[in-house]
């Protein structure tokens, strides 16, 4: 068993694939284009990483092996990552995880109507299905994409649990990594997440996953609309996002 403690392992954070809505408009910045994120794997490729999903990518975080990856995940599940990211994933032979709200499929990002964000679709039951059969991974992001430090401890709970549960039955695959919504969570939600069966949680805490990291807590790199090739590359090979841990 390779043990590398000096590794690092970069894991991306996506949201939207797609043209960016108008300028001024809130959360602009999640958007990127499909022609960019082209661009980013074919650099990721270029540089000798393999793009991996969290299942596949989780033995380096731990060090049982090593090698030049990143992980790749995509949060809330939107129609967009399918039709522009997965031909683009297949194309590299890349894989990744896109972590899907289990009672919004089908519907829009509406928990992010207060913020007057645009309303985009999200993937749909059939389509979560082909992006399983495409060999990518699904993940679960809560059943209504809730802040858990704001609801109870069994509402928190059931959001945690049942997702898993519900991706499991309309997909029929095994459904084992977990992203905090809004990146907001307390202890008590992580013991939730261990109680749930999930290997993986991932947060909004900016960094590169590491050997020793709670696995369920997992920091990430965040790609936005602004991230040009030579920022891409200093989230990849630098410790520009590890000095924003906390």
């Amino acid at each position: 068993m390779i043990k590398a403690a000096s590794a690092t392992v970069p894991i991306l954070t996506y949201h939207q694939i797609d043209a960016a809505p108008a300028r001024g408009a809130p959360f602009r910045s999640l958007y990127v284009s499909p022609a960019a994120f082209a661009r980013q794997m074919a650099m990721l490729a270029l540089l000798g990483y393999r793009g991996l999903s969290m299942p596949a990518v989780l033995p380096y975080v731990t060090g049982e092996k090593a090698g030049k990856v990143v992980g790749i995940t995509f949060d809330d599940g939107y129609s967009n990552n399918l039709f522009h990211a997965l031909p683009v994933l297949q194309r590299h032979g890349f894989t990744a995880t896109c972590y899907f709200v289990s009672q919004r499929l089908g519907r829009t990002n509406d928990w992010d109507t207060a913020l007057g964000i645009a309303q985009t679709p999200l993937m749909n039951a059939s389509q979560l299905r082909d992006w399983a059969a495409a060999g990518q991974d699904l993940g679960a992001h809560s059943r209504n994409h809730v802040r858990l430090n704001a609801v109870s401890d069994s509402v928190a709970r059931e959001e945690i649990a049942a997702s898993k549960a519900e991706l499991e039955q309309l997909s029929g695959v095994p459904v084992r990594h977990f992203c905090y919504p809004f990146g907001e969570y307390s202890p008590q939600h992580v013991e939730m997440v261990r109680e749930a069966g999930y290997d993986t949680a991932t947060t909004t805490q900016r960094g590169r996953a590491r050997m020793g990291d709670d696995l369920l807590q997992l920091p990430r790199a965040p790609v936005v609309r602004a991230t040009t090739a030579p920022g891409l590359w200093l989230k990849l090979a630098t410790a520009y996002e590890d000095r924003r841990r906390v």
